[in-house]
């Protein structure tokens, strides 16, 4: 963001601070670990603490993308269903956090300066999605604070699991 451009009021303050919140649960979650133990599945899932991070970050990213482009622009990355959870190759928990920041800082740019949270799209075509249903900026961001939400949840059991430690409890 800009030095000279004020921060965000209202509405858009309130989206960012509680995104900001979630995002702040996820990070927590994986201080200290090893990239072997990001790496590591300890429940019967595919999720790992840093496939989760990796996860998220994309999700913000690919419904970002939608909020500005439609589901033409969402097409234009398509997901690794099978490895979006995972490490996997040279991916490090360092080189994962960074990309999440720079995920994060974009959209919080966006969301500050976007003119108009109501502007819509129709969703891409999909078995989950009502045909024909439109979402607005606004309900992609609730979405995506809905989606690293849950995540961070889902990351203190994994961490738990893990080592014992307790990132929310």
């Amino acid at each position: 963001m800009s030095a000279l451009r004020e921060a965000p009021a209202g509405e858009r303050a309130d989206l960012l601070q509680s995104l900001a919140r979630h995002r702040g649960f996820l990070r927590q979650t994986v201080q200290g670990l090893t990239d072997e133990e990001a790496a590591r599945r300890t429940t019967v899932s595919e999720l790992c603490l840093g496939g989760l991070i990796k996860h998220v970050a994309g999700v913000e990213a690919g419904w970002l993308r939608f909020a500005v482009g439609g589901a033409e622009a969402m097409a234009g990355n398509p997901v690794d269903w099978e490895n979006q959870f995972r490490m996997i190759g040279d991916e490090t928990l360092a080189g994962l956090l960074d990309e999440y920041e720079r995920v994060a800082r974009r959209t919080d740019e966006l969301v500050a300066t976007l003119p108009d949270l109501d502007a819509a799209h129709p969703l891409p075509q999909a078995p989950w999605f009502e045909p024909g249903a439109r979402w607005s900026v606004r309900r992609v961001v609730l979405h995506v604070i809905a989606e690293t939400a849950q995540h961070a949840g889902h990351a203190d059991i994994i961490r738990e699991s893990l080592d014992g430690a307790k990132t929310m409890g």
